[in-house]
Parts: structure tokens; sequence; C-alpha cells
């Protein structure tokens, strides 16, 4: 099940309504089941995702609207918290060698993260605007997993339970900012919380099957500029729900992101976007996840 929120008119103007994506349209789940909450994030609260299911399978006009007619959102408006962790060891290793810093052996005791924004997320075919306190915009190429109930002390072994599904993630980063923050050993904060892409949809944990067996593309403006696999990672997504919940608790619509895929990023590549660029971030199984930057 692909789940979305798309943006359609109203008599009041636009409203944001949760949806599934199919091969007949997009499914309106409240009017196809009214009973069931409006936003994708309500639904995953009510634990009504079986709900949600069914009422997208027998859905029917008027509850089924063209695709074409909507524009999507980011699945999640606001999630509850947003942690991005840094599992691919080819990533974290380049960022060392490029700081002139050795690979700390800590990396390979725990799986680190920092919190970003839950407040600055945007979805697909959105634009995203170059901050004026950066000059070294960049885009990270993630998946993201989404929380789907409810856990406290979670076992790795339990964790894949917990996973109500998947999306792209793009996090945004202000590379001259970020690199400030870390000489003095606190961040990333200010050179990543201020906006990341989520989308295009929330794809359920059993359609994409197996997530360390997917293929991740970057393009910009068309042009490939990376190509790696989800099963590089070396932190698996069951290991980060593990070390979250010790004594702590995720909820349903908490964000967990995998850090960047090898090569995902322009600061790996030496390649950087510049003002009306197109990134367009693509995970097999999931989707695009297209925006483009501009600088005011």
């Amino acid at each position: 099940m692909k789940l979305c929120t798309f943006e359609r008119q109203s008599p009041k103007g636009p409203e944001l309504r949760a949806g599934v994506v199919t091969a007949r349209g997009i499914v309106d789940l409240s009017a196809a089941n009214p009973r069931l909450p409006p936003s994708v994030l309500g639904i995953l609260e009510a634990g009504a995702m079986e709900e949600a299911r069914a009422a997208a399978d027998g859905a029917k006009p008027p509850a089924l609207v063209d695709a074409a007619a909507v524009r999507l959102r980011t699945p999640i408006t606001r999630p509850p918290s947003v942690r991005d962790f840094y599992a691919f060891e080819a990533h974290v290793k380049k960022g060392f060698e490029k700081r002139g810093e050795p690979m700390p052996r800590e990396w390979y005791e725990i799986p680190v993260y920092y919190r970003s924004g839950n407040h600055n997320i945007i979805g697909t075919d959105e634009d995203v605007l170059w901050p004026r306190f950066t000059e070294k915009f960049d885009y990270e190429l993630e998946l993201a997993a989404v929380i789907g109930k409810r856990g406290t002390n979670v076992a790795a072994a339990d964790a894949g339970a917990y996973i109500a599904g998947y999306m792209v993630m793009n996090d945004f980063s202000a590379r001259d900012i970020q690199r400030k923050e870390m000489k003095v050993r606190l961040g990333p904060a200010k050179g990543k919380d201020w906006c990341t892409a989520l989308g295009p949809v929330l794809v359920t944990a059993n359609e994409v099957g197996d997530p360390y067996n997917l293929t991740m593309t970057a393009r910009v403006n068309g042009e490939e500029w990376s190509r790696g696999n989800s099963g590089t990672i070396y932190w698996k997504f069951e290991q980060m729900i593990e070390f979250l919940t010790m004594d702590d608790t995720v909820f349903p619509g908490d964000v967990i992101g995998s850090g960047t895929v090898g090569t995902g990023c322009g600061l790996e590549l030496d390649r950087w976007v510049k003002p009306g660029d197109v990134m367009e971030l693509e995970i097999e199984k999931i989707g695009v996840l297209r925006n483009r930057v501009i600088r005011k």
C-alpha cells in the first residue's frame, strides 16, 4: 500500500487529505471510510492501517480521485520526530577522510544519530529555498523508515514489527555551517534542520519487502550523479530502533533516516548543486522524490 497526502481544492480553499495511490487513481480514504482519520499520521496513531487498506481495496467513485487533478504533499506533514542516523560506512569514511580525521572506532560500537527539524518538511515537486546563511548547499540520498506503533525497550529481533513503511529522504545540508558546528563537537543543527524532503509516498513494509536490497539513485537536472544500494548499510533499522528505545519511546509517525548512501551527496563527489537545479532522488519500489532549489 502506498499511502500519501494530497492537496485538493474545497469550498474553503486548499485542504490536505490522506490517500492511497492505486492503479485506478488516488483513493480519498476519509471519503471511502468516514471513520478513518483525515491524515496519514492520524491513521498511524489510530492503528488503522488495515482499515485503510480495506477502504482502498473497495473504493469506488467519488472516493477515487484523478491523480493528475491533485498535488502530492509530504506523506507526514509534521512527524513527531525526525532522527537521522549515520549508518552507511562508505559515506562516513569519506566524510572523515575529507576532514583529515581518522574513522572513529566508536562508530562501529553504537548507531549514532542526531535530531533534525520536524517542522520544516516538504514533499515531492516542492521547491526548497537555498538558505541565505550558506554557500555550500547539498542534497543527501537516504532511505527513511516510519514508526507504526509505540514502543519502549524494543529488541532488534522484534523491531521490524514497529516499522510501518518507508519513504525517500533528502536531508538537505548547509555544508559550510555544518563543518563549523562539528568543529566545536556540536551538531549538526543549523546546517541540517532548516528543511528536509520526505516522500513521494509512504510504502508499507510488506510492499517494500526486503529494505536492504533497494537501488538508490541520485540525478541532478536529469543527469545521474550516483547509484548505490541500501544493502551496503552497516547499521540496520532494527538495530537503530533497539538503540533508540533503550529506556526511551518511539511513537507512530516518528521518522528514522538511514544516513546517506555511499556517493549519495555532492560532498563525496565534489559536485555541487546550483540555484535552479532539480534534484531527483529515487529508491526502488518507493519512487522519485523531486525538488528544485531556488535562491531569493
